[in-house]
């Protein structure tokens, strides 16, 4: 009974369509967390202080220093000859980008002074142990007529559209409640996706790992790296996943911006993960591809775009 109004509604619905209702789908949860965080997140205006209530004790604040706004970790000052962290603005974009790459490259000698190594490795033990089971899991994967409807739901289309959309959706809400603050957070989201989509198109180069849909259904999955023929940045190539690191660099944005409201990292790391799972079932990567992809997209936002840059 239930199948059967399941293919009456998708026989209503013509297939066109599809991507919007998947965007609607995924969009409305991080829109309503952003936008319900930010209701209650506090006023950043400057508010007078009754100085007669004041701490004697407490050190009163360098007028000649860069002053940042606790609630706000990532903000940046606009004291004149502030340089060393440009403002959150479309006009500094691409210096921050380019900032962030330069530290992102760099990081090997991070590792050469002792630093960030149990993270490194942890990632690579998993990469390296995904790699090895991926054999053993794809063909489950592409013999089971269950996931079906979730590669016809989730697919590169429509992933893409809501991994692209998000931003611009944030930072149109940002522009029409007047609110700096969410327009500054989707200028990050941008600034994110850039700096893991650099990298990773470089992996892709690299490894040109085989896709699981490319690989004929009379071979097995063992040797997929160094066989692609690759595309316009990358593309072609499964080694990792680009929409995984999209979505979780978008998704750690969102997470870390309204952190003092518990449930908004619930919904932006639940909408990453569904999308980064998505890309098993659709034959467009191996669980390492998207574990590696989601791990690129999370570290590389949490590390290297929302680093103290006041140095």
């Amino acid at each position: 009974m239930i199948q059967s109004r399941v293919f009456f509604a998708k026989s209503l619905l013509p297939t066109k369509y599809l991507s919007f209702l998947v965007v609607s789908f995924l969009t409305w949860p991080i829109m309503a967390a952003t936008t319900l965080a930010q209701d209650g997140s506090p006023s950043f205006t400057t508010t007078a202080i009754d100085v007669s209530d004041a701490d004697p004790s407490a050190p009163s604040a360098d007028p000649a220093l860069p002053q940042t706004d606790p609630a706000n970790p990532h903000a940046n000052s606009n004291s004149a000859g502030v340089t060393y962290d440009p403002d959150f603005s479309l006009k500094h974009f691409p210096i921050r980008v380019l900032q962030d790459q330069k530290e992102l490259w760099l990081f090997p000698t991070q590792l050469a002074r002792g630093k960030h190594w149990i993270p490194t490795l942890a990632i690579i033990g998993v990469t390296g142990g995904l790699i090895a089971a991926d054999p053993h899991i794809e063909p489950h994967v592409r013999n089971n007529p269950a996931f079906d409807e979730t590669s016809e739901i989730f697919s590169t289309t429509n992933t893409g559209i809501v991994e692209a959309g998000v931003p611009a959706v944030i930072y149109l809400t940002g522009l029409l409640r007047h609110d700096s603050y969410t327009q500054e957070t989707a200028i990050l989201a941008g600034e994110a996706y850039l700096d893991s989509a650099i990298p990773h198109v470089v992996v892709k180069m690299i490894s040109r790992r085989l896709r699981p849909s490319a690989v004929p259904a009379s071979h097995d999955f063992r040797d997929t790296f160094f066989q692609s023929k690759l595309g316009f940045l990358g593309k072609g190539s499964s080694f990792p996943s680009g929409h995984a690191a999209a979505a979780f660099s978008i998704g750690t944005v969102i997470a870390r911006r309204y952190a003092s409201h518990k449930w908004v990292p619930w919904v932006a790391y639940g909408v990453a993960g569904v999308i980064s799972f998505s890309r098993v079932p659709d034959l467009a990567h191996f669980p390492s591809d998207v574990f590696l992809g989601a791990a690129l997209g999370y570290t590389i936002t949490r590390y290297d775009v929302f680093r103290d840059r006041n140095r």
